[in-house]
């Protein structure tokens, strides 16, 4: 076995397409030409969704294979060399769970000096530890593989990305601007019907007709209190704040007749809104539940989808103690969570990232900035036993493809929290002594 481990996850590469357009191609055959020059007795783990075979819908079976040495023979061609020089081990994930249920993917995978294991879990020496490695999928109740290694036993989501994922690469070449195709970077599912929107909203709606909209959702929220004022004055309670109200915008003339007109515009929608808001709420309140019950909306009592994985963690941990390290993929969410002295690490994903952010005023769709966070898990052996787990990351520049309208109305997010540079796990016989000496002081 080797001193050193890589780890990457959910590369998504292939599709229908748009969905052929890998942003990261560069920076994927650069990182396998690094791995290919250092002096290590290394090998890089792919855990999970390397490819994107569930995106490919014209094509069945092996035949994606061929696809994808059609459409990235650089991509292979890295593979041969590095594989060469240090090992190359893939699992199979969600995306591409066909990679466990065909003996033709190992063969061929191996003519490129990659080893395909056609299973859902591996484990690797650390030291005096051992790193479970998986995907994440048998967590995931729309993406679980009910019989592994059956070619027909697709879950939920398999259904739902030939009809939405893959549909959407065929389609984003028709919009204004080629969007569409990030859907897969959309996480969770359920942000979908708003990103959707936004991108509408934003990009593909007539421009006359969204900057004829803007002022009045700009100020719906003012609006709302415009119809508060209207009846205090109404009912004869306050007739003062309206009144202060109409002064101050008649004195700035035109303009403020402008902006009293919109207000008056919003005053005739809101009440209309409060007249169906009853049998809205009502009908809101079934669809919901229906969703929920489809697995497609979360309850609110519903846990967060980390702790289903760090459920998981611990299960292995206990019926393993030698694992010191849990590896998986699968959110997109790159993270390093200590579990009971061990570590949980998450992959992430060398996609787009997407990161919402709704506008500061009025009631805007949000919008959706897009990044990068190439990054990789480096684990070996530290010289007393410990695991080492180092954390790097990829410079890729932003697409920065917002629109002006778009970085008007919100403010850029901040960066996500980086993850330590380096943690250490500490050896069985330490973790042991540790966790009696906690028992100890309870």
């Amino acid at each position: 076995m080797a001193d050193v481990y890589y780890f990457v996850s959910d590369l998504h590469v292939g599709g229908d397409e748009q969905l052929e357009q890998v942003d990261f191609l560069d920076e994927l055959l650069a990182f396998l030409d690094a791995l290919e020059e250092r002096d290590e007795d290394a090998e890089l783990i792919i855990n999970g969704d390397a490819f994107g075979l569930w995106e490919f819908t014209e094509v069945e079976g092996p035949e994606k294979f061929d696809a994808l040495l059609e459409r990235y023979p650089e991509l292979f061609e890295q593979f041969e060399r590095t594989g060469r020089e240090i090992e190359i081990t893939l699992i199979p994930g969600n995306h591409d769970y066909e990679l466990a249920a065909y003996p033709e993917y190992v063969e061929r995978l191996a003519e490129y000096n990659v080893t395909l294991e056609q299973t859902v879990s591996i484990e690797r020496p650390v030291g005096e530890s051992l790193v479970h490695v998986e995907h994440g999928m048998q967590e995931d109740p729309n993406n679980r593989i009910p019989d592994f290694g059956n070619p027909y036993a697709n879950p939920p989501g398999y259904f739902v990305n030939r009809q939405i994922t893959s549909r959407a690469g065929q389609l984003s070449g028709r919009g204004k601007y080629n969007w569409l195709k990030d859907i897969q970077a959309v996480t969770p599912m359920t942000e979908i019907p708003d990103w959707l929107i936004s991108n509408y909203f934003y990009r593909e709606m007539s421009s006359w007709l969204r900057f004829s909209v803007v002022p009045f959702l700009l100020l719906f929220n003012v609006g709302v209190l415009y119809v508060a004022l209207f009846a205090l004055d109404w009912f004869d309670v306050w007739s003062l704040p309206l009144t202060l109200v109409e002064e101050l915008l008649g004195s700035f003339g035109p303009a403020g007749r402008l902006v009293e007109l919109v207000l008056g515009v919003n005053l005739v929608i809101i009440v209309l809104l409060l007249a169906i808001s009853v049998p809205l709420a009502v009908f809101v309140w079934d669809a919901r539940r229906t969703l929920r019950r489809f697995g497609l909306v979360r309850s609110p009592t519903d846990r967060e989808p980390v702790e289903k994985y760090l459920g998981r963690a611990r299960d292995v941990f206990a019926s393993e103690p030698r694992v010191a390290v849990y590896v998986y993929g699968h959110t997109h969410r790159p993270s390093a969570t200590e579990v009971d002295g061990r570590l949980v690490v998450n992959t992430g994903t060398w996609l787009k990232r997407l990161q919402r952010v709704d506008p500061l005023l009025g009631v805007l769709p949000p919008v959706y900035y897009a990044s990068y966070q190439l990054n990789y898990f480096r684990l070996s052996a530290a010289d007393d036993g410990d695991v080492l787990v180092e954390y790097e990351v990829i410079e890729k520049r932003d697409p920065d493809d917002e629109t002006l309208l778009q970085r008007l109305l919100t403010r850029s997010p901040r960066r996500r929290r980086e993850l330590p540079d380096r943690t250490v796990v500490n050896r069985p016989r330490e973790r042991d002594s540790q966790l009696d000496e906690s028992e100890g002081t309870e």
